[in-house]
């Protein structure tokens, strides 16, 4: 297996490098790169590898909804609430009655059967839409009217709606008995238990640091280990209670950042740089369950089911932003932000042949195909339209994000080391502000004629009673003055 992962990161590194130098998005290029190596075309990957493939691409996926919550702020996600609860649930609606009017007659299959394929294909795929969003969030892109974070949200729930309405067609196939309105009660249910269940030890999990001074990276690791259990939870209680797992995840990086920013940041600086690796086993992974000789008998007719349920999804994604603050084209984004499909169809598009249904390799080879042509489309025009549309305000906080990831700055709570005195001192405090450029047009100057700048405050340790009380010296960082790794260094201990 240690073989098939030394693949999956230099094959996908190299996969990611091509398509960017093709100004496209890396994950398209992981994503082929997966299907190759896969068994179903090379075979280069471990049986063992194979196995564990779920369990990889869940940690993965916890990896980057993480981040999401720690920037998820309250208010954005005030702005968006209504939006968001209604762009989970009727694009998927639109999408699968589009399909149940074209499959039975392009795939000769009934109208139940097409409604199972047709809850397969409405869900929208985290795994895609989450790490671009995240990005552009990164970049101070649709921050005025939080389209990233909408979008964050939106996709999330919506998988949890398409879900149960698959169980809810899956089982009336079966002919069990099948309670609509219970089936339908478990959405609300899971969302809000999804919440509370990641609400609660986010809530406890702030305060063991407040409590306990721990490094960054085991306070990483802590959250990471929390997060994993949350979707195991989900995964024990499956048949009692249904539980959101995945809002869960979100939500313990949203109540850490509510109660304390710094730490918040801290912890999501970590989480990114942890991504880098997950970003190629989610990718990878996905691509490696895509079987390309399902996807062929799908043929012409499956690309025409799929094209029927996204045009039907597009409307309903315009209809359910009616109302809201977003122009026309902003709107097309989130058109576009709803195309992608990768996760779920990767999950659950081989249930309903197990499960005996007579359409089930075509609703599975359907599934497959519409991974291999919504996902690099979408990601593509995600990046394509995001970069043109999405805004950006000019005194955006990119521009700190900016300077901060130019010179390495630390977050507050962590260690820093002098390299004139060897001492060990502690940020304690930060300011964002903006400057004076004294002169010439330096980069990253906005309109206005300033830069931003950021200065740090730290604190020997060794010194005094507690913060504040000993010596402290203010250093301030911008593209003028010295950069932080002339006279400092991150301590990266426990």
């Amino acid at each position: 297996m240690a073989i098939s992962i030394a693949l999956i990161i230099l094959l996908g590194l190299a996969g990611d490098y091509f398509f960017k130098q093709m100004k496209l998005p890396g994950l398209v290029g992981m994503l082929l790169v997966g299907v190759v190596i896969g068994p179903y075309f090379l075979n280069l990957m471990a049986p063992e590898m194979m196995t564990v493939s779920g369990d990889f691409r869940r940690i993965a996926l916890i990896v980057i909804l993480l981040r999401a919550g720690f920037e998820l702020h309250r208010d954005t996600l005030n702005r968006v609430g209504r939006a968001a609860l209604t762009m989970s649930a009727i694009p998927a609606m639109f999408e699968i009655t589009g399909v149940m009017l074209v499959a039975p007659r392009l795939l000769g299959m009934t109208y139940l059967e097409a409604g199972i394929l047709g809850a397969i294909l409405g869900a929208v795929s985290p795994a895609v839409v989450v790490p671009l969003m995240i990005d552009f969030m990164d970049r101070g892109r649709g921050q005025k009217k939080g389209i990233p974070t909408l979008l964050l949200g939106a996709s999330s729930i919506d998988d949890v709606f398409v879900i149960v309405i698959f169980t809810v067609f899956l089982g009336m196939y079966g002919g069990g008995e099948v309670n609509l309105w219970m089936k339908v009660t478990e959405i609300p249910i899971s969302i809000i238990l999804g919440i509370v269940v990641g609400l609660i030890p986010g809530y406890f999990l702030y305060h063991l640091f407040l409590k306990y001074d721990w490094r960054p990276p085991k306070r990483t690791i802590v959250v990471m280990g929390v997060a994993i259990c949350l979707t195991w939870l989900e995964q024990a209680l499956e048949h009692k209670v249904p539980i959101a797992s995945l809002l869960g995840v979100m939500a313990i990086g949203f109540i850490i950042l509510e109660k304390s920013e710094a730490i918040a940041h801290i912890i999501s600086q970590k989480l990114k740089k942890l991504w880098v690796f997950a970003e190629f086993l989610l990718f990878v992974l996905v691509g490696a369950q895509v079987n390309i000789q399902v996807a062929w008998k799908a043929g012409l007719a499956g690309i025409a089911v799929i094209a029927a349920g996204l045009v039907f999804r597009s409307v309903g994604t315009y209809i359910s932003l009616l109302g809201t603050d977003l122009s026309a084209k902003e709107k097309l984004f989130c058109v576009v932000a709803y195309i992608p499909k990768a996760t779920v169809q990767a999950a659950i598009g081989a249930v309903p042949l197990a499960a005996g249904v007579a359409s089930g390799e075509v609703i599975l080879a359907v599934a497959v195909l519409s991974i291999l042509i919504t996902a690099p489309i979408g990601a593509i025009g995600i990046m394509i339209m995001g970069e043109k549309i999405l805004d950006r305000g000019e005194r955006s906080l990119y521009r700190f994000k900016e300077l901060r990831e130019q010179m390495g700055l630390p977050r507050v709570g962590e260690r820093v080391r002098s390299k004139e005195f060897d001492t060990v001192w502690k940020v304690i405090e930060e300011k964002e502000t903006w400057i004076e450029p004294s002169s010439g047009p330096g980069r990253g100057k906005s309109t206005d004629g300033l830069i931003p700048a950021i200065s740090l405050r730290y604190w020997k340790e060794d010194m005094g009673n507690g913060p504040g009380t000993g010596k402290t010296m203010f250093y301030r960082y911008s593209q003028m003055d010295m950069p932080f790794d002339h006279h400092w260094e991150i301590l990266y201990d426990w």
